[in-house]
């Protein structure tokens, strides 16, 4: 197969991968993500854009699976590999750091969802004069946080 092929193949298989998460069907999920997984390391390298994608879609499928350790590891990973080949302004930056602050808020590790949030929101801010749906999302995020922490007048 051509390389063209197995890139269509990838992203046909992340596609997949995504359907059956949003079904609930998190096993087969992550089975095809650990395929295009390999499939776009291969074509594209470690430290390409489309490996990040599907780590981040790897990640969430974790977290459905209660795998909240190995989820945050995944998103890490693909916080990473979007800083360094799109920069650390990049909207797709703000949405994978914001990613990784629900994780963290999930294993109750606050300050760090905090200081994630609070850098999605400042990326977001900086790259988007009016105010929008992903600023409202991200301070919908700290307010959990906060009420989590119990700071209902932060909240």
């Amino acid at each position: 197969a051509s390389e063209g092929d197995n890139a269509e193949l990838a992203n046909a298989l992340t596609r997949l991968g995504q359907v059956l998460h949003r079904h609930g069907s998190n096993d087969r999920a992550m089975k095809k993500f650990e395929e295009a997984h390999e499939m776009v390391r291969r074509l594209y390298g470690d430290d390409s854009e489309h490996v990040a994608m599907v780590c981040n879609a790897m990640a969430a499928t974790l977290k459905n699976q209660g795998r909240i350790a190995e989820s945050i590891a995944m998103q890490e990973k693909a916080c990473d590999i979007i800083r360094r080949t799109q920069g650390s302004d990049s909207d797709n930056f703000a949405s994978f750091v914001c990613n990784l602050g629900y994780l963290y808020a999930e294993k109750r590790m606050f300050a760090e969802a905090l200081a994630r949030f609070e850098e999605g929101l400042s990326i977001v801010r900086r790259n988007h004069a009016e105010r929008n749906i992903v600023e409202g999302s991200i301070l919908c995020g700290i307010g959990q946080v906060y009420s989590h922490q119990g700071k209902l007048e932060d909240a």
